[in-house]
């Protein structure tokens, strides 16, 4: 696993739990994962050093705060060389609006989130990417209707035993 640390039964556990609930307290963690506070807290540091853990949030209730929506967006660049690919890359990172950026195979190049006010603030912002030749050939936008469910947390442990669904 490209020199990491090889991760046991209780590290995934201990990334299950935080990804649960990140506000844990080293003591109440350790309870979880069946270890006492010292060890726990020796492996939690040695994950965030490794950086299997990347950061620690709040996750917002973005309908309690303001009105708002989501926006998906199919961006097909024309030219495709991998200089095109830095280019946009770099560049749609300015837009704090663009919460994802997905390259992706199949019909075209990227697959972007936004969220944005209104729908006119989005063609806003559509317009500004387009006026700086980014080398956007189209775009498609889908507007979020309804969010059915939305994960936060990824299934860890199917992911890494594979015997999952």
């Amino acid at each position: 696993m490209n020199g990491l640390p090889k991760l046991d039964a209780i590290d995934i556990n201990i990334l299950a739990t935080l990804q649960a609930n990140g506000r844990l307290t080293n003591v109440m963690l350790a309870d979880a994962v069946g270890l006492s506070p010292s060890p726990c807290l020796a492996r939690v540091k040695r994950l965030e050093k490794s950086g299997y853990i990347a950061s620690y949030g709040a996750r917002l209730n973005l309908a309690k705060l303001t009105d708002h929506i989501l926006v998906f967006t199919e961006v097909t660049l024309t030219d495709h060389k991998r200089e095109d690919f830095v280019r946009f890359e770099a560049e749609i990172r300015r837009f704090e609006q663009v919460v994802e950026c997905h390259l992706v195979s199949g019909g075209y190049d990227y697959l972007l989130k936004f969220v944005v006010r209104s729908v006119g603030r989005y063609q806003e912002l559509m317009e500004s990417i387009l006026e700086r030749n980014l080398g956007v050939e189209k775009y498609f936008s889908y507007i979020v209707i309804k969010t059915v469910f939305a994960r936060d947390a990824v299934p860890i442990r199917s992911l890494i035993d594979g015997n999952g669904q």
